[in-house]
């Protein structure tokens, strides 16, 4: 029977995705004016940027012109034939990773383990794991339809970047989606499994939290 495996991080109220980006408020019952008597009439309320927790960058945030998820073709993150690339151990991870593999039309996910430091101060700490300029033009050359990964970029994000950010550039400009703090990539295969990360149809941002899931054989 096929398997649903859920490798997107749970949002909490105040939790920290990465240091410096705003806590997410939860209010777990807010009065909603005009309910019906007898029925309920309170629903909670959540205050976040959209980059909280595992969440998926459209082109529109590198590009004024790019598509943002009220613009984003289910095609490109829903029912996407999906790869699981390991590259534990390496903090660069260069083109070779994916050398050989057939990544046309697929959902290229990046395992690197770093999901195992969510939620401590290891966790953005910048010596994460993350691909070169090089590996990401590899990708759109080869015809990834979505990269993702369980770290804190695609890009290097020390002080030594001085805020470039050439891999997320790359993909972004080729109409690629980037899911970034994916976790639990361990429990998939390496291949044989169809990936998921839809986030809600909202106009005017550039990233957004999804629900990333893989179906199974």
């Amino acid at each position: 029977m096929p398997k649903l495996v859920d490798v997107s991080h749970q949002i909490t109220d105040g939790m920290t995705t990465c240091p410096g980006l705003p806590e997410p408020v939860i209010e777990e019952s807010t009065t909603v004016a005009g309910g019906v008597p007898g029925h309920g009439n309170s629903s909670g309320r959540v205050t976040m940027v959209g980059a909280t927790g595992t969440y998926v960058e459209m082109p529109a945030h590198r590009y004024r012109d790019g598509a943002d998820p009220a613009d984003l073709d289910l095609e490109r993150v829903a029912d996407l034939p999906g790869v699981v690339v390991t590259a534990t151990g390496d903090r660069q991870i260069g083109p070779e990773a994916f050398a050989g593999l057939d990544l046309r039309g697929r959902a290229v996910l990046v395992r690197t383990g770093w999901d195992r430091h969510w939620r401590t101060e290891a966790y953005g700490q910048f010596d994460h794991p993350h691909i070169t300029e090089t590996a990401a033009k590899a990708l759109v050359e080869a015809g990834a339809t979505l990269v993702g990964i369980d770290s804190v970029s695609v890009d290097d994000t020390s002080p030594a970047a001085e805020g470039a950010r050439p891999a997320q550039a790359a993909l972004l400009a080729a109409g690629i989606p980037i899911v970034t703090h994916l976790c639990l990539l361990d429990q998939l295969p390496a291949d044989g499994f169809s990936f998921y990360a839809v986030p809600a149809k909202v106009r005017g941002l550039a990233a957004f939290p999804v629900r990333a899931f893989a179906l199974t054989d």
